[in-house]
């Protein structure tokens, strides 16, 4: 068997332990300010219906995210510690070489052979989803209609967030849904109508149909940027997984305050898309989410692509 290389012999560069420390102090400052009031509040059994949700419908953990990662092709100097993190190595001799590493330096770099050898049909899989979705088209034309659709019907189904009363009470949440087109195209957010609100939606999305169905202008496909961001990890670099977070968390907001609840106690001021002032406001944020998220997901094309390579 071939020794392992994580790249391209003049890919590789080599970072000693002073800079890398700094990097990874540095990425535990910039997220700091979005974990540490979950952690708190968890610790004193509170909850908050906009900001858990990237950390509770999302699967990695505070501790996770604050964990720094160069990518792959960087060997980090003088860093044993990592040998025993999850998809990390000894690097060769031949990479300590390329790299440009001083004589007897020792390092580890991310082992991508043995991420794909493990994840390749889900890397494939993210790599079609997200090529697919920048080629579709965006539209703007929703509304947010989806998080009422989920609402729907309230007394009878019980209110999803029992913390936050509906802003138009049950009847007016249930107006705006039987009197709007609906048209999601999002199957993880259409799979949470209500039973009384599926026959609504004029797309009826599946989790087969996915990869053709999502488009670039839906808020929920722009925070799953996210998502297939720390699916990655570590060989998506750590600024990357924070920039996909930090978009996704604006959009978390603006879904929110879109949705049919009143969370003006949580400081949210609601986007009233029951009217025509409400919906120009949900379109013109909307536009510029879909900017934002045009601009990551090349990024994280091109470490699916450069993952891939390992295979070719």
């Amino acid at each position: 068997m071939p020794e392992p290389t994580s790249g391209a012999a003049n890919l590789l560069t080599c970072m000693p332990r002073e800079e890398w420390t700094r990097r990874a102090e540095a990425h535990e400052a910039r997220v700091r300010p979005w974990t540490q009031p979950f952690l708190d509040r968890r610790f004193r059994g509170e909850k908050h219906p906009v900001e858990d949700f990237l950390f509770t419908y999302y699967t990695l953990s505070p501790g996770q995210f604050t964990r720094w990662h160069p990518g792959p092709g960087v060997v980090l100097l003088d860093a044993p510690e990592r040998e025993e993190w999850t998809f990390y190595r000894a690097a060769t001799s031949a990479e300590l070489t390329a790299a440009g590493a001083p004589e007897g330096a020792s390092g580890v770099v991310v082992a991508a052979e043995a991420f794909l050898t493990k994840r390749e049909t889900a890397v494939r899989f993210t790599r079609e989803l997200l090529g697919r979705t920048a080629a579709n088209p965006a539209t703007f034309d929703c509304f947010g209609l989806h998080e009422w659709a989920m609402a729907y019907r309230a007394e009878s189904n019980g209110v999803r967030h029992e913390d936050a009363p509906l802003r138009l009470g049950a009847e007016g949440t249930d107006e705006v849904v039987e009197t709007h087109r609906i048209r999601c195209s999002h199957y993880d957010a259409f799979r949470f109508f209500q039973p009384q609100a599926v026959e609504r939606n004029q797309l009826q999305p599946t989790r087969e149909t996915q990869r053709r169905m999502e488009q670039p202008g839906c808020l929920h496909a722009t925070m799953d940027l996210y998502k297939w961001a720390y699916k990655l990890l570590p060989v998506v670099d750590s600024d990357l997984l924070a920039d996909c977070f930090e978009l996704a968390w604006d959009v978390r907001a603006t879904d929110m305050a879109a949705s049919p609840y009143d969370l003006q106690d949580w400081g949210v001021e609601p986007v009233r898309i029951e009217t025509a002032e409400g919906k120009a406001e949900y379109v013109r944020r909307q536009r510029a989410f879909a900017v934002r998220g045009a601009a990551l997901r090349p990024r994280l094309v091109a470490a699916t692509d450069r993952l891939l390579a390992v295979a070719a």
